[in-house]
């Protein structure tokens, strides 16, 4: 093999490897882009809570929902245990009541008998 061979297999071997690391910094630019735009709308989502929202209306009235008395959605890591556990106590006991009454109304417009746990006694 002539020598000259040997300088346009390292000359090919070092433009392809140069060409692979432009490529994958590129890339990694463009995902680190991404994340960054990701990171900046999570963080709009975050500053617009609608519980600062009614917070910042004033006398707008109580947030509707499981959250009435509680804290909001957004601000449960800052709440307290005892606080936490009672609201999400309430909002499953919520759509406990919401399935209930959807079971409810399905069997009636079927025209099928009710079971006696969905019946209200009070």
């Amino acid at each position: 093999m002539p020598w000259w061979s040997w300088i346009l297999i390292w000359v090919a071997l070092v433009s392809l490897s140069l060409l692979f690391f432009v490529l994958m910094g590129v890339r990694l630019f463009r995902q680190f882009m991404a994340t960054v735009k990701e990171l900046g709308e999570a963080g709009d989502k975050l500053t617009s809570l609608p519980v600062a929202a009614a917070a910042s209306a004033g006398a707008a009235g109580p947030v509707p929902g499981p959250y009435a008395a509680g804290v909001g959605p957004g601000l449960a890591p800052f709440a307290s245990p005892h606080q936490a556990q009672h609201d999400y106590h309430v909002s499953k006991e919520a759509r406990r009541e919401a399935r209930r009454q959807r079971r409810v109304r399905r069997k009636s417009e079927r025209g099928q008998p009710q079971s006696l746990r969905d019946i209200e006694f009070r």
